[in-house]
């Protein structure tokens, strides 16, 4: 197959892809961008070349995310346009569980990811056996999988949800318990905003139990009036010292809505950078906990991808079957954050 190698960053180059930089400008140097527009440039041409589509995750660096990104977001947002693509190849900017719902969604497309090793501690927090298990200890109960889990784990689920949706999901089963995997602060916080019981399971983010009441705390001592959003896969004491919990995509249509001056986003640290983008006029304080997992996501990982076809997502068909009936009705439920 032929490759396509970047080019040099000329001053032609420069010119071409000088409205994408102008966006990105103020959080990339020129340096950083002179190195990664050669690859921008390169996946720009392959994507057109082979009819392919880049989804990124909110938690990619912005010269994926603002670069060459053709639809971003949330888990849950991903989800809902991966189903909507007319192109043939889609290349999910993420970690490996998304990969695999992008291609539970499109069965007949070909789903790649740059890095086969871009994992998740959540999902890698339990497995299909441990979702049996639970069922036989609780029988009758419903089982709600976090989208963030294998799709051997959802072919074991009621129905999966995101951090948008997670209380209308379990709200939508009308019943009086459910289980909830595999996020145990996840499942604290929907236990707090619904009378359903939830049964949880100990996973967690590996980005997001690395905050604590007391840094948000600090937060505030050392920069005054600041607005905090926070994500609920936090810790309990993180959410009660935030002016606001949400998913990524609720922290941005939040932000919309209130305008604070001065802000710090609980989450990945990516997400700062690609969100002062859109808010130039907020003044972001960025903690840095960055994703290992998201972070093996790179631009020549993606021009890789892209030349070779390799990291194809595959799941198995009679593991398929009923991990998509699963994610779909969580998309039947959309998103009710903010409602």
């Amino acid at each position: 197959m032929a490759t396509i190698a970047p080019q040099a960053y000329t001053p032609e180059l420069a010119a071409e892809l000088a409205p994408l930089y102008h966006r990105v400008e103020d959080v990339m140097t020129e340096v950083e961008w002179a190195v990664h527009a050669p690859y921008i440039a390169a996946i720009r041409e392959l994507k057109a070349r082979h009819n392919a589509v880049i989804l990124a995750h909110n938690y990619q660096t912005p010269e994926i995310f603002h670069g060459v990104a053709d639809l971003t977001g949330d888990s849950l947002g991903l989800a809902q346009q991966a189903v909507q693509t007319e192109a043939d190849i889609i290349v999910l900017c993420g970690v490996h569980f998304m990969a695999e719902t992008a291609k539970l969604l499109n069965p007949h497309k070909t789903v790649l990811i740059p890095d086969a090793d871009a994992g998740c501690s959540l999902a890698s927090s339990i497995t299909a056996a441990d979702v049996q298990a639970m069922r036989q200890r609780y029988p009758g109960v419903p089982v709600v999988t976090y989208v963030n889990t294998s799709a051997a784990v959802k072919a074991e689920s009621d129905i999966c949800c995101t951090s948008a949706n997670a209380v209308a999901v379990v709200e939508s089963l009308g019943v009086d318990r459910v289980m909830f995997i595999p996020d145990q602060y996840l499942s604290h916080y929907v236990s707090t905003q619904t009378d359903v019981e939830v049964i949880p399971w100990a996973g967690a983010c590996e980005v997001h139990e690395r905050f604590t009441g007391d840094e948000l705390r600090m937060y505030r001592e050392d920069h005054d009036g600041i607005y905090i959003l926070a994500h609920p896969e936090c810790p309990q004491d993180v959410l009660a010292e935030a002016d606001f919990v949400g998913s990524t995509a609720g922290m941005v249509r939040h932000l919309g809505e209130k305008r604070p001056s001065h802000v710090v986003m609980v989450t990945e640290c990516s997400m700062s950078d690609n969100v002062a983008v859109e808010f130039p006029e907020i003044a972001f304080v960025r903690p840095c906990n960055l994703c290992p997992h998201m972070k093996r996501i790179t631009l020549p990982k993606i021009l890789r991808a892209l030349e070779t076809r390799q990291h194809e997502v595959t799941v198995d068909e009679a593991v398929a079957v009923r991990a998509r009936q699963a994610v779909e009705r969580m998309l039947a439920v959309g998103r009710q954050e903010g409602k």
